[in-house]
């Protein structure tokens, strides 16, 4: 139980379903100082501990904050520093939130660990599933549970699969929740609300470190504030005149140099991923066309997968596209269901 409406209802509908429930919390790394100063909404601790007191469930307290500052929050501040722009979403999953949270449930006698994600499980026999996209389009999570594998996802349930936010919202009321009407959680929990850049000034002042912005042939065009502070694809905030947009092409971190273009320029058809992960076990058939996702929220695209194997993979866009972004993941997806993905480690 995260503290938001998702959990809660998931929860509630579970109890409803004839389950023993318990609710389980992770407590994750925060600034203490930083989390005065940026004014964080309250804690969530607490609001899942009212959640599981109103559904009248135990509640369990499990402090994750060493394995998450380590697993999640130095890999998200080194992947900046690496010129790549990570999504923390991808990988707390399988090795916080499944790796931590699940194992624990489940060493404590659960036979299952649910959430309140939005994508659907699709049992096909004993320990083999299918990941599919949630109902609600506008909401699914599927992508995030990309990486997982196939014995987290056979020992999960997410009873949000088959709904809508606005569903779970009004059983939210119908139940007298306190978290009926709380916003949606962003993606970075433990950024609270503050900007990721103002972050890594603070975590990591060598992210500030100016340098030149030069164009496809390397010309000085201008200066930057910190590689890390831009991504691929970028249009705002580079602030140079030009006749046309420029947009950011690369990140040269050994020479410390932003690359620029125009769109014309940045648009790539090809992709390299690393670090793969098949929810079946098994990579997909290579030379057929898959829907692609190149970052969360992303409207998927088709593309061929032009080779795989268990540990990475190459796709061919039928169309150039913008911002292919070294440190995101590329999520393949065969009509409902999501295959698994990789990380991206180049455009060309």
């Amino acid at each position: 139980m995260s503290g938001g409406v998702d959990s809660a209802v998931a929860a509630s509908l579970l109890l409803e379903a004839g389950y023993q429930v318990t609710g389980i919390h992770m407590q994750i790394w925060h600034d203490l100082k930083w989390q005065k100063e940026s004014q964080y909404e309250p804690d969530s601790s607490s609001l899942a501990h009212s959640a599981a007191e109103c559904l009248g469930i135990p509640f369990i307290l499990v402090d994750v904050r060493d394995q998450f500052y380590k697993i999640v929050v130095e890999k998200f501040i080194k992947q900046y520093l690496a010129g790549k722009t990570p999504n923390p979403c991808l990988f707390c999953n399988p090795q916080v939130k499944w790796g931590i949270l699940q194992t624990y449930a489940l060493e404590q006698g659960a036979q299952y660990f649910a959430t309140g994600h939005y994508a659907r499980i699709d049992v096909l026999a004993p320990e083999k599933v299918r990941l599919l996209r949630g109902v609600d389009r506008t909401k699914d999570q599927s992508y995030v549970l990309s990486m997982l594998n196939q014995f987290q996802l056979s020992r999960s349930l997410l009873p949000l699969g088959e709904m809508t936010k606005s569903d779970v919202r009004m059983e939210a009321k119908r139940l007298s929740l306190l978290v009926a009407d709380r916003q949606d959680s962003q993606d970075l929990c433990f950024l609270g609300n503050v900007d990721y850049r103002d972050f890594l000034q603070r975590f990591s002042p060598e992210s500030s470190k100016p340098g030149e912005i030069v164009d496809m042939e390397g010309k000085v065009l201008g200066e930057h504030q910190g590689l890390a502070f831009y991504t691929i694809g970028q249009r705002k905030g580079i602030r140079i005149s030009a006749v046309e947009p420029y947009y950011v092409v690369a990140k040269d971190v050994k020479n410390n140099q932003l690359v620029v273009g125009f769109a014309d320029e940045v648009g790539r058809a090809h992709l390299s991923a690393t670090q793969a992960n098949w929810i079946s076990g098994e990579p997909p058939a290579v030379h057929e066309i898959y829907d692609v996702m190149i970052r969360y929220r992303a409207k998927p695209v088709p593309a061929e997968l032009e080779s795989a194997s268990l540990e990475d993979f190459r796709l061919e866009f039928k169309h150039r596209l913008r911002g292919i972004t070294p440190g995101q993941v590329a999520v393949l997806y065969r009509g409902e269901e999501c295959l698994g993905g990789g990380v991206i480690q180049m455009s060309e």
